[in-house]
């Protein structure tokens, strides 16, 4: 098929090089603009630009998709289909009916549970142990369109969101390249979803981040694992910001929330509203992830220390 590929970072890559490799016809790619990183204000690529580049492909970076020109462009490229994977804005109405067989869009979770933006994190921060790719054709709504097909795995029990995030993402490429070997059969199966079963995720930000030690063990080890790697769990230790990336469940005591009541010589744990943590790994501030043998070499702990939110 003559595809419109719309998509931006890691999560969607597979997918284009999959499209690429079975040999639909990319009409086009489009993308966030190039940002600037760093001291040196220098620009750099989203990864899908860098793997359009190259495969040798048309990349288009609109600052706007609200410029009906910007909407004429891609309706002159003539495409059959629009795929959108983590674009990341949402696409106004002329576009979802610029190709014949409208927008599809491959979702990071078992719609309509999940809707949003943070699907995978939301995954492990509520222990699920099944997730899984919806592939749907987009409309005006978020992540509210007829699904076509799912897809589903197992979430292992120490996954993290970027274990997860690529499993999703091959995942996702391999659903999609079945729907689009016969995607007038699928269109023809799509479903509604069900508003009354629908969940939604909001953008994690750093609030979400600060460990807070009277949750639950399994509460926070699930937290670990789903800002694991961005933007990452912490704590303070002496006033000091301390991440915390792992730590097995373990057994508590009485003693207050956030206090550190147990150290060997590759641990120390930590007592929460309910069990205690034994921590894996660790980054200090200004430092690098290491394990928390390692920071236990360098950083004098002790039990009875507290560790706090400030």
């Amino acid at each position: 098929m003559r595809i419109l590929f719309m998509g931006t970072p890691d999560f969607s890559v597979p997918s284009l090089a999959a499209l690429a490799e079975a040999g639909h016809e990319i009409a086009g790619v489009v993308t966030q603009p190039d940002k600037q990183r760093g001291r040196g204000k220098s620009f750099s690529f989203s990864p899908v630009k860098t793997k359009a580049v190259e495969l040798g492909l048309p990349v288009f970076q609109p600052l706007t998709l609200r410029d009906e020109a910007v909407i004429d462009s891609f309706r002159r490229l003539r495409p059959e289909v629009i795929v959108v994977i983590a674009y990341g804005k949402i696409l106004p109405p002329a576009l979802l009916t610029a190709a014949p067989h409208g927008c599809l869009n491959v979702h990071a979770s078992l719609l309509p549970k999940y809707r949003g933006a943070a699907p995978i994190q939301y995954t492990l921060l509520a222990g699920d142990t099944v997730t899984g790719v919806s592939v749907m054709r987009l409309d005006e709504g978020m992540d509210t369109g007829d699904i076509l097909t799912q897809a589903m795995i197992p979430v292992a029990p120490a996954e993290t969101a970027a274990t997860l995030f690529e499993k999703l993402a091959v995942l996702g490429k391999e659903t999609l390249c079945t729907v689009l070997r016969d995607l007038a059969a699928y269109e023809r199966k799509a479903s509604p979803q069900n508003p009354e079963l629908a969940t939604y995720t909001a953008k994690i930000d750093k609030s979400l981040a600060l460990i807070d030690w009277t949750d639950e063990a399994a509460v926070i080890e699930r937290r670990l694992r789903a800002l694991d790697p961005q933007p990452g769990a912490y704590t303070f230790m002496d006033g000091k910001r301390l991440k915390i990336w792992a730590a097995d469940i373990a057994g508590g005591s009485d003693a207050a929330p956030g206090t550190v009541i147990g150290v060997t010589k590759n641990t120390f744990i930590v007592q929460t509203g309910k069990d205690a943590l034994a921590v894996k790994e660790v980054q200090p501030e200004s430092r690098k992830r290491m394990t928390a043998a390692q920071f236990l070499r360098s950083r004098y702990i002790d039990t009875g220390m507290v560790l706090t939110n400030s």
